[in-house]
């Protein structure tokens, strides 16, 4: 048994030594060819800077209407990054048109509280949003949106 313990240490000694070895960075000329990154089409770079300024844009009108309501306006941002970082549920019911967005408890009261502010102002915009289904006269009204908060009792109902 101790013969075979040392021989186990003298080969954790070893791969020691060989993870140490091992470089920590290395270049893209180093990269095998078929594990190099390819550069982005300047079309594609296009679309994802459209894409992050629409995002920007959104995150910006959403933050102004926060504002109004926030005991500490400047504080926003971080609420939307907060809200970027929580759990939630995303639930699709396609026989009823609807699409639920369940957001798990934040931080604190006041956070949900703005949240639950944002969301009341912001589903008669989305329920009056038209989208087209790949027909140019099949304009259709976007299904319901319904989002809600939830609390920590609830979460444990399995809502």
């Amino acid at each position: 048994m101790q013969e075979e313990i040392r021989h186990l240490e003298r080969e954790v000694d070893k791969l020691k030594q060989e993870r140490k070895a091992t470089k920590k960075h290395i270049t893209i000329a180093e990269l095998p060819e078929d594990e190099r990154f390819s550069r982005l089409s300047t079309q594609s770079k296009y679309l994802i800077d459209t894409i992050k300024m629409i995002a920007y844009r959104a995150e910006t009108a959403m933050s102004n209407l926060l504002r109004e309501r926030m005991s500490h306006p400047d504080e926003a941002r971080s609420l939307f990054r907060a809200i970027y970082n929580a759990e939630g549920d995303i639930l699709p019911d396609p026989e009823a048109g609807t699409l639920t967005i369940r957001l798990h408890q934040l931080a604190n009261h006041m956070s949900s509280e703005s949240i639950r502010y944002l969301c009341e102002e912001l589903i008669p915009v989305f329920t009056r949003t038209r989208f087209n289904r790949n027909s140019i006269s099949g304009h259709k009204f976007a299904p319901g949106l319904r989002i809600g908060i939830i609390t920590n009792s609830t979460r444990s109902r399995g809502l």
